[in-house]
């Protein structure tokens, strides 16, 4: 997270994302999140330095909440940024809280002289529930008909990356999109076991490198395949974790023996039952959180409601344009908004495709044209959306006054119903 923070920093992205928008899409009732200017930058910094000091284990426990805290709060900060794989480092930040990580060979060790080579199993099981979420339920979702009947949208995505040596010409044939389809599905829905179990773990990490290697090659996707290919590490036992800080040790020249007390790391009775309560409900919320979709009706992939925090990764080519009218409801006076007159072209194409985005950028330019002193101001959007290859068809309801529409996490009935079928979880 420390590349990550410096990649993001070095390439501009903190003023491009978060320093020249004028307007910010925020999460729903999290709207009192927001850049705070040139400040921005020193949140960052604070994550940065948080990472550094959870990587050295000093200080840890203040360290992780910093990092919880800071790098969340980045996160929340515009939607249109979102990403699976922030959503991974938030939730795994905070699930770190509560685990002894600075336990063993790291600077708190060192510094009170009290190293634990032994912690409870559950703390590391924890970790591996986890990471086998994310895979498992990435790979339930791609149960689809768009996904396996008609390879989309790998069909769309692969035949651009011709220029790509050695596999180029192999990303122009159709089968080819049909066999990253299924063995996409197969990976995720079985790594995790073949992780877990010794006699496969080998096998299995050597397709967690192929896989994420591959993913980077095709796709820019940032650090997301390294955060996993490291995560992944952790279903290994004991003594590959000596042998690797053993390396470690030789090539910074620490001692790796001072930290090998042999000593266990025993938690009460109460802090034992607090942790566990607290983590339960974690797990029971990763768990339950992606169904969420099950409680609205119409097709996921085209209202989107329920799809984020869902492990939903890369399953949708969507695209589209909504062109804003603003009337006066009494004189029937109208004129269409310029969007890049408020919006970065990255907003652009996110907001044009989510109906959450849709409304609440509405909401923002009634409040803005009312404040210019327009009457009676109403909101109307001419949408269109393609889904996955098909044809573009009407989005939102152009009669709906978006204005009077309320956000909330009911369903929206001013979504017009897609017009086709994908069967499928």
């Amino acid at each position: 997270m420390l590349i990550s923070i410096i990649r993001f920093w070095s390439y501009g992205w903190i003023d491009k994302l978060y320093i020249k928008p004028s307007f910010f899409f925020s999460y729903y009732g999290l709207d009192f999140i927001k850049p705070i200017g040139n400040y921005t930058y020193l949140i960052f910094g604070v994550c940065a330095m948080a990472s550094i000091c959870v990587m050295l284990g000093y200080q840890y426990r203040v360290a992780i909440i910093t990092f919880f805290l800071s790098f969340t709060y980045i996160e929340l900060m515009d939607k249109t940024t979102y990403l699976n794989h922030y959503y991974f480092i938030s939730i795994l930040s905070f699930l770190l809280i509560f685990l002894p990580a600075n336990a063993y060979y790291s600077l708190d060790a060192k510094i009170k002289g009290k190293s634990f080579q032994k912690v409870p199993v559950w703390t590391i099981d924890a970790l591996k529930l986890l990471i086998g979420i994310v895979y498992f339920y990435a790979g339930l979702a791609k149960l689809n008909s768009d996904w396996l009947v008609r390879a989309m949208p790998l069909k769309i995505w692969l035949p651009s990356k011709y220029d790509i040596p050695l596999i180029g010409d192999l990303m122009q044939q159709e089968w080819m999109h049909y066999v990253f389809s299924y063995s996409g599905a197969i990976y995720d829905l079985t790594i995790p076991f073949l992780l877990l179990f010794r006699k496969t773990r080998v096998v299995a990490f050597g397709l967690v490198v192929i896989f994420h290697v591959l993913t980077r090659v095709l796709f820019p996707i940032g650090m997301f395949p390294y955060i996993m290919i490291v995560g992944a590490t952790i279903f290994f036992g004991a003594q590959v974790h000596h042998r690797i800080l053993g390396w470690i040790s030789k090539i910074i020249r620490i001692n790796k023996d001072y930290f090998d007390s042999n000593r266990s790391l025993v938690f009460t009775q109460n802090k034992t039952k607090i942790i566990t309560n607290v983590l339960g409900l974690f797990f029971v919320i990763q768990l339950l959180l992606p169904f969420r979709f099950l409680l609205y009706p119409g097709e996921l992939f085209w209202t989107e409601e329920g799809y984020r925090f869902s492990w939903r990764v890369m399953l949708m080519e969507k695209a589209g344009y909504a062109n804003f009218k603003i009337v006066n409801a009494e004189t029937g006076k109208r004129f269409y908004v310029d969007n890049d007159d408020f919006l970065t072209a990255f907003q652009q194409k996110q907001m044009a495709t989510q109906p959450d985005f849709i409304l609440e950028y509405a909401h923002y330019l009634k409040t803005h044209f009312e404040k210019q002193g327009h009457q009676n101001v109403q909101i109307f959007v001419e949408s269109y959306v393609a889904l996955n290859g098909r044809l573009s068809t009407q989005y939102i309801d152009p009669n709906v006054d978006l204005g009077k529409q309320k956000e909330s996490f009911k369903h929206k009935t001013w979504i017009i119903p897609f017009k086709d079928e994908i069967k499928g979880l």
